[in-house]
């Protein structure tokens, strides 16, 4: 497992080795870390089937549960040795939601041991590991009901796979590498399982900010957008709506302030948005130039919608521009995640520019007059374009957001960092 046992930084050595020499035994080791890259990357997707099958199981118990609330674990009228139906087979042959061993691989490494005995056997070694990359709590188990738990892959977050495609060019992986990195994809045999926003990092570039990361968009890989920051951030070729607010979080690094880009077209609660439109003042805490912190009285504009599901439980469906590829769903639609069903804050600079932003994103919610647009004025297509895409551009304020109510600034042309 070179893949775990190696530590980041030391791929991108072997990279700039090989680059330098091209030697016979270079090119071993280079061979080597891109089969275990590929080993890598089918673990994680297996573990990500793994847990969203737990899940159901686990949701499916809840559900059987709750119809008839004698009956499962925890029931009053139930014999202790009582199995719900559709488990009881995989009661009996996974011991996954047992405790890790504590001579695992993961936990000798905590306590500074090496990762592998001299007097243990290969077996007990992966028995071990199994484990520990992987574990599964049942209901009345661990710390949560139905809690799947690995430290390669977390439900609801977006997975991590590795290549290793040495770049000749550097940290901008040209045209050619990102092609070699679909063709490690297709050697690993796993372009099958991708999903649209799977991330995949070439290690052999390097692992400081985003470096070498790149985004399935469900048939390509893509680059990260940095119009507005240099680390990158989520590209606008993938709704945001798509996806649970915290999917790309530490898997996309975000510097700075620490929100992070989305694109969400708000037009369809334009409605709502113009009703509970407000200026009011907020107070926020800034970093002076010395390193201490002192409280700001600003203005804002604030207003919020409602993402309600529908209400024949079908999947809300999002209305994307052409320039969005297919979607996962049937006919190529994307949906909204549900993690999004809830209160949305949209909050605006309190000016009349930024009121004007605002409205504009908002468009028909307000009177054209509010606006300032001329309606008989011509608009270029191309320039209708990037006017839809600037519209679309906001920040999650994560240190405000929570479950339910996800808060959402809007990010104007002076943030900026690539001419339009």
């Amino acid at each position: 497992m070179h893949g775990i046992s190696i530590p980041a930084h030391q791929y991108s050595r072997f990279a700039e080795t090989y680059l330098q020499l091209k030697g016979r035994r270079e090119w071993e080791w280079t061979r080597t870390l891109a089969a275990a890259c590929r080993s890598f990357t089918r673990v994680v997707l297996r573990l990500r089937a793994q847990a969203e099958a737990e899940a159901r199981a686990a949701s499916a118990v809840a559900r059987d549960r709750a119809r008839s609330p004698g009956s499962g674990w925890g029931g009053s009228t139930t014999s202790v040795n009582h199995i719900p139906q559709g488990m009881q087979k995989r009661s009996f042959s996974r011991g996954s939601s047992r405790a890790p061993s504590p001579t695992s691989m993961f936990s000798r490494s905590h306590h500074g041991h090496p990762g592998h005995s001299r007097n243990g056997s290969q077996a007990g070694q992966a028995l071990h590991h199994s484990q520990s990359v992987a574990q599964f709590h049942g209901p009345g188990q661990g710390n949560g009901t139905g809690t799947f738990q690995s430290p390669l892959f977390r439900l609801r977050r977006a997975p991590l796979l590795q290549v290793f495609v040495p770049s000749p060019e550097g940290e901008w992986l040209s045209d050619a590498s990102v092609l070699e990195c679909e063709q490690e994809l297709k050697r690993a045999g796993v372009l099958h399982l991708l999903r649209p926003g799977d991330v995949v990092w070439d290690t052999a570039v390097g692992d400081e900010g985003n470096m070498g990361r790149l985004m399935w968009d469900g048939s390509y890989l893509i680059d990260l957008d940095y119009t507005y920051s240099r680390s990158g951030d989520l590209p606008k070729y993938l709704p945001t709506l798509a996806f649970p607010p915290s999917y790309f979080h530490r898997v996309i690094r975000t510097m700075g302030s620490g929100n992070p880009i989305c694109h969400i077209d708000i037009s369809p609660w334009g409605e709502e948005v113009a009703t509970n439109l407000q200026l009011l003042q907020d107070r926020m805490k800034t970093e002076t130039p010395q390193g201490g912190h002192h409280v700001v009285v600003r203005w804002v504009h604030r207003s919020s919608f409602t993402v309600r599901p529908p209400p024949s439980g079908k999947p809300l469906r999002i209305s994307v521009p052409k320039s969005i590829g297919p979607g996962p769903g049937p006919g190529g639609t994307w949906f909204v995640d549900p993690g999004w069903y809830g209160t949305v804050v949209v909050e605006a600079e309190g000016t009349n520019e930024g009121l004007a932003d605002l409205q504009e994103r908002c468009r028909g919610a307000f009177p054209i007059r509010a606006i300032g647009a001329n309606p008989s004025l011509s608009v270029s297509p191309e320039r209708e374009a990037r006017m839809e895409e600037r519209r679309s551009v906001f920040r999650i304020m994560r240190e405000r957001s929570r479950p339910g109510e996800i808060w959402i600034k809007t990010v104007t042309e002076k943030e900026r960092l690539l001419p339009p």
